[in-house]
């Protein structure tokens, strides 16, 4: 019979994007297997395993610090994802990490923690769910559905990273996913790194939108993620508006400029990203359109940023992400003439997101006195809740506040009436009619 002290314990730190996450949780469910114990801290644990971000400049500053806050707390920290690729840099900046591996290399991890803490006796191996690990609550979870991309960005390293486009098979997407509903599991979060060039890999070729109407079948919420603008996208909105995937759109434009995008090596421009805003809202006037976009881009004046403002007024999105331009090691968008301040950088995306905030104020204000389905995504011991409607995905949108939530659990799909707002989040009620939305197929 084995004891807690021949059972190594391992903690876990997962930085970055939904796909690093989904990673963490592949990772641990294959140590879990093998009979290591886990703890959230760190002090207890032999090792520590940080699955860093190193996409951008605060990304790699907010690793290298969990890294160190890992290492004053365990004695051995084993650092891998985006920021291993840089093992020099991590370890001049933290020098007594026990091993540093690359992303996506799982198999080295695995070995560098045997080596580190050892392995747990045959006896302590444990069975975890088809679908393994989870790492968001209960009631969501995240469906990769691909890995690595085809595309070639100038200021991306993915790719390279990642390696290139590779689709999962159909059939074990939705294996997953029926497994994940069986967990009770209520919200679908498809993610890729670009999710529109799913299957075009495979023999024989699939599609997203063929993938989503098989995932519709499930009658969960399945929200998808990270949808460049294409045929496919089309496709994914007829899918919304019949009602059978949640209208939310994230669809990351990065900028409208033409020749900024042409810098970039990406496709677009203002008059055709407006064309295909005016699409998918006829097609689904309900569609919430979610982007995300880069300012100070190597070369972009100021008449090219306030042609991105100009576009913001017009197209008025539901929800923006922006980023100030930052270097990526082994970017090619490195050596490109016309660098920006970083102050510049940062003014312009403060400026991006002051023009977006009054937008969405404006949108939040239209909902007042609305009725939305609303899940849970956790209850207060003074009986409020926080939530989101078809309209949020968590952590990257706003919340729904709800006061004097009775009795309702985490996980629970609620009617709600929505009371007030602020730029980004909305306050709510539970509302006493609970009749369904049009053109939304309630779980």
């Amino acid at each position: 019979m084995t004891t807690s002290q021949t059972i190594p314990t391992i903690g876990f730190v997962s930085l970055g994007c939904a796909k690093n996450l989904v990673d963490t949780e592949r990772l641990s469910s294959a140590l879990v297997a093998m009979g290591y114990r886990t703890s959230p801290d760190y002090a207890q644990c032999d090792a520590v395993i940080v699955n860093t971000c190193g996409f951008i400049t605060p990304a790699i500053e907010e690793s290298l610090g969990a890294i160190n806050e890992a290492l004053s707390s365990s004695g051995k920290v084993i650092v891998t994802g985006c920021l291993g690729r840089n093992a020099d840099l991590v370890k001049e900046r933290c020098p007594k990490v026990t091993a540093v591996v690359g992303p996506g290399l799982r198999a080295s991890v695995i070995r560098e923690l045997e080596k580190a803490v050892g392995t747990p006796p045959q006896s302590a191996r444990q069975r975890v769910p088809e679908s393994g690990i989870l790492l968001t609550p209960p009631h969501y979870a995240y469906l990769k559905i691909a890995e690595g991309c085809r595309h070639h960005c100038t200021f991306c390293i993915i790719p390279s990273l990642r390696g290139p486009l590779r689709s999962r098979d159909p059939q074990s997407v939705m294996k997953e996913a029926l497994d994940l509903k069986r967990r009770g599991v209520k919200e679908l979060l498809v993610i890729a790194q670009d999710s529109s060039d799913y299957g075009i890999d495979l023999s024989p070729k699939s599609s997203l939108s063929e993938l989503l109407k098989m995932l519709s079948e499930l009658k969960l919420w399945v929200r998808v993620h990270y949808v460049y603008p294409s045929k496919e996208a089309d496709r994914a909105v007829e899918l919304m508006g019949q009602g059978l995937i949640l209208p939310y759109l994230d669809v990351p434009l990065q900028h409208v400029a033409l020749p900024l995008l042409k810098a970039m090596k990406r496709p677009g421009g203002m008059e055709r990203a407006l064309e295909a805003v005016q699409r998918w809202r006829s097609v689904c006037p309900d569609i919430c359109i979610r982007s995300t976009f880069i300012t100070g881009f190597p070369g972009e004046s100021e008449a090219m940023f306030n042609e991105l403002l100009d576009f913001l007024k017009e197209a008025r999105l539901d929800r923006v992400g922006c980023f100030p331009y930052s270097d990526v090691q082994g970017a090619e968008a490195n050596s490109l003439p016309g660098a920006i301040d970083p102050e510049i950088r940062e003014e312009r995306a403060q400026r991006l997101m002051e023009v977006q905030a009054q937008i969405s104020y404006e949108k939040l204000e239209k909902r007042v006195g609305h009725e939305y389905d609303t899940i849970i995504d956790s209850v207060s011991e003074d009986g409020s809740a926080v939530g989101r409607t078809r309209y949020e995905s968590p952590d990257v949108d706003g919340m729904v506040l709800i006061s004097k939530a009775g009795r309702i659990h985490e996980g629970d799909i609620v009617r709600t009436l929505i009371t007030g707002h602020d730029e980004h989040d909305l306050t709510a009620v539970i509302a006493p009619n609970q009749s369904i939305p049009v053109g939304f197929r309630r779980i």
